[in-house]
């Protein structure tokens, strides 16, 4: 079920101060650029900035890529996760979920085409 890891996102309040950060450390400017998302792509990976996460809520989100995202979804509440987004269409035929392990981390679930 579980395909590998695929995209990591971090908050970023100060959206532009951290797209200038990142393209500096990375060497590399973003792909996506919008006020409500910034991506970059690195080695097949997605790094990307959020500035509506809050620092203290998962911050960090590791998306692993899913075939079918409500099963996936479903899988990991029923092993003992807790909801943290429910599955949604993000665009095109992107779906994003996120829950929380027990040790209250984030994790991401993506499925796309």
């Amino acid at each position: 079920m579980i395909q590998g890891l695929r995209t990591v996102i971090y908050a970023a309040p100060n959206l532009a101060e951290a797209k200038s950060w990142y393209a500096k450390a990375f060497g590399i400017q973003p792909y996506f650029d919008e006020p409500f998302y910034v991506g970059f792509s690195i080695n097949g990976f997605e790094l990307g900035l959020d500035p509506n996460i809050p620092l203290l809520d998962g911050s960090t989100v590791t998306y692993w890529s899913v075939d079918d995202i409500t099963t996936a979804h479903r899988h990991f509440l029923a092993h003992g996760a807790k909801p943290r987004s429910e599955p949604e269409n993000v665009g095109g035929d992107i779906w994003t979920a996120t829950v929380f392990d027990p040790f209250g981390n984030a994790i991401g679930l993506i499925a796309e085409p």
